[in-house]
C-alpha cells in the first residue's frame, strides 16, 4: 500500500513584533471547539502524477481562496504518527486574510441522522508568532514550524 503524501505551504511574514506563521483551522463540527494542537499549515493530498510543489500551491489556493506566490524553500519532510508524509515549503507572503474563501466538504451530520451537511474545509486562518503557532499546530506538524523558525533565526523551546 502506498504511503499517503500531503503537500503544503507554511507562509510567513515580517511583522513589527517579528516573524509570523500562517495557520488554518479545520472546518466542520469535529473541530469546532478545538484550538490547541488543532491548526495546520494549508496542505492536502498529492494527486497521482501531480508534482509536489504544484499540489502544495493548489491546496493553499483551495483552502484560502487566494494563490501563494514567492520564493519557496523546501523544508525537511516529516511523518505524522498516522504514517502520512508531509512535504512543506516556506514562502514569505504578507497575505490579507479578511476574505477567507475555502472549498467545502459534505458529510452526514448529525451522525446517523441520514442528513447531509456542507462545511468549509477551513473555517479560520490567522497569523501567529512562532511560539504561539507551535502550540496551535497539530503535533505532527510541529517539526515543520521548528525548522522554519530556525531558518528565521528563532529558537523555539524543545517539547517536553
Amino acid at each position: 500500500m502506498a504511503r499517503e503524501v500531503s503537500a503544503g505551504v507554511l507562509a510567513w511574514r515580517r511583522a513589527a513584533s517579528g516573524p509570523q506563521f500562517l495557520l488554518v483551522h479545520p472546518g466542520g463540527p469535529y473541530w469546532a471547539k478545538k484550538d490547541e494542537a488543532a491548526w495546520s499549515i494549508p496542505k492536502g493530498l498529492v494527486e497521482p502524477g501531480e508534482a509536489h510543489w504544484a499540489a502544495a500551491r493548489r491546496e493553499f489556493a483551495e483552502e484560502l481562496g487566494q494563490p501563494i506566490d514567492g520564493e519557496a524553500q523546501a523544508l525537511t519532510p516529516c511523518q505524522t504518527s498516522g504514517g502520512k508524509l508531509i512535504l512543506a515549503w516556506m514562502v514569505e507572503a504578507d497575505l490579507d486574510l479578511t476574505n477567507l474563501k475555502s472549498n467545502v466538504f459534505e458529510m452526514e451530520w448529525p451522525p446517523r441522522s441520514g442528513r447531509r451537511a456542507t462545511f468549509p474545509e477551513v473555517d479560520q486562518a490567522a497569523w501567529f508568532d512562532p511560539a504561539t503557532a507551535l502550540i496551535k499546530a497539530h503535533k505532527g506538524q510541529r517539526p515543520i514550524l521548528r525548522e522554519a523558525a530556525g531558518r528565521l533565526g528563532i529558537e523555539l523551546l524543545p517539547e517536553g
